[in-house]
């Protein structure tokens, strides 16, 4: 960070983003939360000096972390995000009308606040009665939970380090497991398969070691994060991942508030690259 520059710095390379003028800051019980006025990309959120949320590209991320697991679910009702604290990905859930119920469950109730100062168009359906917004210890609350109570979880964490440290562990994928409906879709964001391949691959073993029944990946571009390429990892509690509701993908797409997500780009965002299909091939031969 200078005067003129927001950079991050991740294995060997780095990000910037040039900065008009620094907006906020504030040390919470967990994290260092910063917001810049950024020249290109708008509003941006800093985390313990990480990049986390632009006004120009979230729609990338949250689109992506939420409607592939709800339209490969037959009919998610209720929903439970575990951070989320920009309520980016709250928004995206609840654009479908069949879901009762979504707990969002982030420790940090700074970022809420920032984010509901500076980035409002994400905030837009935090008093919708079906928004749920606590702010807690995820891990607690999944701990809590009742058995086959949840359709849909979504983890929308920060990194492994940190407060989001507990999220990428067996202990927590085996309540979540527990936790997840017989249809149950669990999904998380599992980092960028360039850079941090070992960690996307401890993350599925885990999964496939508590008794996840099938994994997807799903791929997408995000600029501001390290190598400007993310992923979420999917993970079914029984059966398989055999297709989504590509009518009602396509519906809502129709609609028009969308900016990325559509049907075509749901299947798209399956394919896999040469050297990520022979890495899940030789993890489930073992």
């Amino acid at each position: 960070m200078n005067d003129e520059w927001c950079n991050e710095i991740n294995n060997g390379a780095a990000f910037g983003l040039k900065i008009k003028r620094k907006l906020a800051s504030k040390q919470s019980d967990f994290q260092l939360v910063e917001m810049y006025e950024t020249e290109e990309f708008g509003n941006l959120m800093m985390l313990d000096g990480c990049t986390m949320v632009s006004s120009r590209e979230n729609f990338l991320y949250h689109e992506m972390m939420s409607h592939p697991a709800l339209f490969s679910h037959p009919n998610p009702k209720n929903v439970v995000i575990i951070g989320g604290g920009d309520c980016g990905t709250l928004r995206e859930v609840l654009r479908h009308k069949g879901v009762e119920s979504v707990h969002q469950i982030d420790i940090d109730k700074v970022v809420t606040e920032m984010a509901e100062l500076y980035f409002p168009e994400l905030c837009e359906k935090n008093n919708d009665p079906r928004a749920h917004i606590l702010f807690d210890d995820g891990i607690k609350f999944m701990a809590d939970a009742a058995d086959e109570s949840i359709d849909i979880i979504i983890v929308d964490s920060t990194d492994p380090v940190g407060p989001g440290e507990g999220l990428f562990n067996h202990a927590f994928y085996t309540n979540c497991l527990r936790a997840l409906r017989k249809d149950g879709v669990f999904v998380q964001q599992s980092e960028s398969p360039l850079l941090h391949l070992p960690l996307l691959m401890d993350m599925r073993q885990a999964m496939l070691d508590v008794g996840f029944s099938d994994l997807k990946h799903v791929n997408f571009p995000q600029m501001i994060y390290p190598s400007g390429w993310w992923s979420g990892t999917m993970a079914k509690k029984s059966g398989q991942f055999d297709g989504f509701r590509e009518a009602d993908a396509a519906e809502l797409a129709a609609e028009g508030d969308l900016q990325y997500y559509n049907a075509e780009m749901h299947k798209a965002s399956q394919a896999l690259p040469n050297f990520l299909a022979k890495a899940f091939k030789d993890q489930t031969a073992k």
